[in-house]
């Protein structure tokens, strides 16, 4: 395949290569990231007949996400979401279903439908706490990516479903990358084998949907069973619940399946990475170790932690902030334009996919001060005010902003001043991440650390 590359306005560049190769062989991020460094804050990729822009520029980032939000659309850049992982979930639906899905769906994610799961949370900190001091013990490494990916798929399988985990953490953590794994792969690679043909990647991959559908379908179907009166109070009931203002009209279970697989995965797999890199930014960053230790310990000493607590504990938010700047679970999104524009001296074709990267606007020189520090107090409501307002998307933006986002962060906030108050991780020596995009942001050699008791 032929990618021409331009900067813009309009002086050319072009080279030839296979795209696929050369995005296997650098990564995706780094692609893209030598991509932005050579052509700047718009550039113009030719796939084949594809037209694709790098968006980089807050400007640019507004432009297509708030101000001309009718021209850019969830539509072929998703394709491949919507068939291999997620449905008509909102994550992946467009115009009227994901209006009357958003709008059904928004009241159980406000900051205050989020604070009934704290007990769950907590409950689940504790867990770990002990799952720690073991391993704290034993003097062995953890991949933190892995023990992170644990914890957030117990903590969002009880608030969905009131389910305890124990049995089913491992296999669905399994199916899930596998899911996650193969549609990534196919989204980037442009040659790939048919569903049909059953080679091993096609098998496994429709084997772990198989089982993560029929799973959340039992459950589903187990809860319709049941007089309502008995549905516990979480996230499916809630869901259940739910009636169209207009219709009256309660979601299908088709729908209920898609939006329940959405959840789990996006609330997840997501913030399983912002705290496994969370983690890592501490063991590199000690001074911002201590300060936010010191702040939890004066906060909670041996307390679990309440409402009340975490409004004391505005570095430790931080801290979670700055690690969605420099380490972004979702690094890149898109969208397609649906009807022509034109901006910054350049003509947006109909079908041109806009590749919208956080992970680089986050790291631009023109909007942050030593981008590449690690710096929590950038978060300080002086220093936030001042910035431009889409220099920071780590949850995409405008109306489509991820729905989950305060979940994440009050999870986040909890879990650390949880973990931060009784350990402390250090870096396995000499092990360099190799950060890496598999659909979410990750670590292509893992994330081991040491676990201490403080």
């Amino acid at each position: 395949m032929t990618i021409a590359v331009r900067s813009l306005p309009h002086r050319r560049s072009r080279f030839a290569l296979d795209i696929a190769l050369e995005v296997k062989r650098q990564g995706t991020l780094q692609f893209f990231e030598s991509t932005w460094r050579r052509y700047g804050d718009l550039a113009h990729l030719q796939l084949g007949s594809q037209d694709m822009f790098l968006v980089v520029h807050p400007d640019h980032v507004r432009r297509v996400m708030v101000e001309q939000r009718d021209t850019y659309s969830k539509k072929a850049s998703y394709e491949g979401v919507r068939k291999l992982l997620l449905g008509d979930g909102l994550v992946a639906s467009t115009g009227s279903l994901w209006r009357r899905q958003r709008k059904l769906m928004a009241p159980f994610f406000t900051p205050r439908a989020i604070e009934t799961y704290l007990p769950i949370i907590v409950e689940d900190g504790a867990w770990f706490r002990e799952r720690w001091s073991a391993a704290a013990k034993r003097g062995e490494p953890l991949d933190i990516l892995t023990e992170m990916s644990v914890l957030t798929a117990s903590i969002i399988l009880k608030s969905m479903f009131s389910l305890e985990a124990d049995d089913t953490i491992a296999w669905v953590k399994h199916a899930v990358e596998t899911m996650i794994g193969f549609a990534s792969s196919r989204q980037l690679n442009p040659v790939h084998a048919p569903l049909w043909m059953p080679t091993p990647k096609n098998r496994a991959y429709l084997a772990a949907r198989q089982r993560v559908n029929q799973y959340i379908q039992g459950i589903i179907a187990e809860r319709q069973r049941q007089a309502p009166d008995q549905w516990p109070n979480d996230l499916l009931t809630r869901m259940m619940q739910a009636r169209d203002e207009e219709t009256g009209e309660p979601m299908s279970t088709i729908l209920l399946r898609d939006e329940a697989i959405t959840v789990f995965f996006a609330g997840h797999e997501t913030t399983a990475r912002t705290l496994s890199f969370l983690w890592y930014a501490l063991a590199n960053n000690p001074e911002v170790a201590e300060r936010m230790q010191a702040e939890i310990d004066s906060v909670l000493g041996d307390a679990a932690p309440t409402l009340e607590h975490l409004k004391q504990l505005p570095y430790t938010l931080q801290v979670i902030k700055e690690t969605l700047r420099l380490y972004p679970a979702a690094p890149i999104y898109a969208r397609d334009a649906v009807a022509s524009d034109e901006f910054a001296g350049i003509k947006v074709p109909v079908g041109s996919r806009m590749t919208i990267m956080p992970y680089l606007t986050h790291r631009h020189p023109d909007f942050w001060d030593e981008p590449l520090r690690f710096d929590p107090d950038r978060w300080l409501p002086e220093h936030e005010a001042q910035r431009h307002p889409f220099a920071y998307h780590p949850f995409a933006a405008g109306q489509r902003i991820c729905i989950g986002n305060n979940f994440s962060l009050f999870e986040s906030h909890v879990v650390v001043a949880m973990l931060a108050r009784h350990f402390a991780l250090r870096s396995v020596p000499n092990h360099t991440p190799q950060v890496w995009m598999d659909g979410t942001l990750g670590s292509r050699n893992g994330l081991p650390m040491f676990v201490t008791q403080r």
